[in-house]
C-alpha cells in the first residue's frame, strides 16, 4: 500500500496541454442538491464531504464492528442518559447512532452531515419507522441553524486516521460550544494516541526501497517523497518492538481546537533486540461519563478496527538492544494549504551500544 490509505486519491498529473488552447476546467456534480459546481472552484473540504456521499465508505465503518458496537453499546446500555432528551448527531452519515438513540429513548434526534449521503439516510430514517424521532439536516455544523437552543447529549464519530486526520474534531468542539447545555454529555469524551516503534524490514522493502529497483529502473527519486507520507496499515503485533508513550490526550468537555494542534516528548523503552524501521502511531477512544466507562483501541494488539495504524518509516534501521530507551518529540499541526492534512515532525534521539541517531524527519499525513 502506498500513501495513506487502500483507496488514496489520485488527482492525475500534468499532460503537457497548452494553456492557451487548453479547454475550460471540467464541472462536476457535487452532493449538494444537484447542483452543479465548476471543479476549478472546489476545495479540499468540498471533496473531503462529496467523498463521504459514496455508500462505500459508510459499508466499511459499519462493518467495523468495533467501532459501531462499541457505539451501540454506550448508548443502549445507558437509557436512563438519553430517555426523554435531545440529542444531536454530528456528522450523521447513514445515521445509526441517531437511531440508536432513538432506540435508547430520545426525545428527539437532529443529525447533521454535510455530504450527500443524507439523503439515503432521510431514507434510512422513514424505512425504520423514526422519521418522527430523527430529523436530518444538510450543511456544515459552523453554517447551520437548529430548531432548538440546546441539546443534553452530542454524539459523533469524528475519529480519523492518526485520531486527527481529516477528523471532525474542530466541528464537534463548535457544536459543543453553540448548543450543548450545561451539564450535557459527549459521546465519546475521551481519546489518547500512542506511539510506538517496530521492525518491518519486509513491508519497508515493499513499500520503499522497492524504489531503488523497479523492472531494472531506479526511480529512488520517488524514494524521498515515499518516505515522507505515513502509511496507514494494520501491524504484526509481533513486529513491536518498545513499550508505548501516550502523546496526546483529549477531553472532549474541556479541550479547544488550538489543542489539536501539539507537540510532546516520549521516552520508549526497548523490550528485545532487533531493529528499528519504523514508529506507529495508534489512539484508543473511551466513553466515561457513563454508567460503565467503557471504549476501543486500535493498537497493533487489539481486534482490527477501519482506521488500522499509522506508520511513519525511517530511511535507515535503528540496531537497538534490549533495556535501551529511544526518545524524542512528536509535533504535529494542520497543514497550511489545506487543513485536513497534517504536517508532522519526529525529533528522535538514540544514544545505543550499537547505533546513535539524532535526526528530525518531516512527515505529510494526505
Amino acid at each position: 500500500m502506498s500513501g495513506t490509505k487502500r483507496n488514496a486519491d489520485n488527482d492525475g498529473s500534468s499532460i503537457g496541454i497548452d494553456k492557451d488552447n487548453a479547454p475550460p476546467p471540467p464541472t462536476k456534480k457535487i452532493s449538494d442538491g444537484g447542483n452543479t459546481t465548476n471543479a476549478a472552484d472546489l476545495t479540499s473540504r468540498d471533496y473531503y464531504f462529496d467523498s463521504y456521499s459514496h455508500h462505500g465508505i459508510h459499508e466499511e465503518m459499519l462493518k467495523d464492528q468495533v467501532r459501531t458496537r462499541t457505539y451501540q453499546m454506550a448508548i443502549l446500555n445507558n437509557k436512563h442518559l438519553f430517555e426523554g432528551k435531545i440529542i444531536l448527531d454530528v456528522g450523521c452519515g447513514t445515521g445509526i447512532l441517531s437511531m440508536f438513540a432513538v432506540q435508547a429513548g430520545a426525545a428527539h434526534v437532529y443529525g447533521v452531515d454535510c455530504s450527500g449521503i443524507i439523503d439515503s439516510a432521510k431514507r434510512i430514517v422513514k424505512d425504520n419507522g423514526m422519521e418522527d424521532k430523527i430529523t436530518l439536516i444538510k450543511g456544515k455544523i459552523e453554517e447551520i441553524d437548529l430548531p432548538v437552543k440546546e441539546v443534553d447529549i452530542i454524539v459523533s464519530e469524528w475519529m480519523g486516521y492518526f485520531l486527527l486526520y481529516e477528523s471532525m474534531l474542530n466541528t464537534v468542539l463548535h457544536a459543543r460550544d453553540k448548543w450543548l447545555k450545561p451539564g450535557g454529555v459527549i459521546f465519546p469524551d475521551k481519546a489518547v494516541m500512542y506511539i510506538s516503534a517496530i521492525e518491518d524490514e519486509q513491508m519497508k522493502y515493499e513499500r520503499i526501497d522497492f524504489w531503488e529497483n523497479v523492472y531494472g529502473f531506479d526511480m529512488s527519486a520517488l524514494k524521498e517523497a515515499a518516505l515522507k507520507e505515513p502509511v496507514v496499515d494494520i501491524v504484526d503485533p509481533k513486529c513491536i518492538v518498545t513499550s508505548a508513550d501516550p502523546i496526546l490526550n483529549i477531553d472532549l468537555n474541556t479541550c479547544t481546537e488550538e489543542d489539536l494542534s501539539f507537540s510532546a516528548p516520549f521516552r520508549i523503552q526497548v523490550e528485545r533486540s532487533d531493529y528499528v524501521h519504523a514508529f506507529v502511531a495508534y489512539f484508543e477512544c473511551a466513553f466515561t461519563n457513563i454508567h460503565k466507562p467503557l471504549g476501543f483501541s486500535t493498537s497493533p494488539q487489539s481486534k482490527y478496527t477501519h482506521w488500522k495504524q499509522t506508520i511513519f518509516y525511517l530511511s535507515e534501521p535503528m540496531t537497538v538492544c534490549e533495556g535501551e530507551e529511544i526518545t524524542g518529540r512528536i509535533t504535529c499541526k494542520p497543514n497550511v494549504g489545506n487543513v485536513r492534512d497534517l504536517d508532522i515532525e519526529l525529533d528522535i534521539k538514540f544514544d545505543g551500544s550499537r547505533s546513535k541517531v539524532e535526526k528530525l524527519i518531516e512527515y505529510r499525513l494526505r
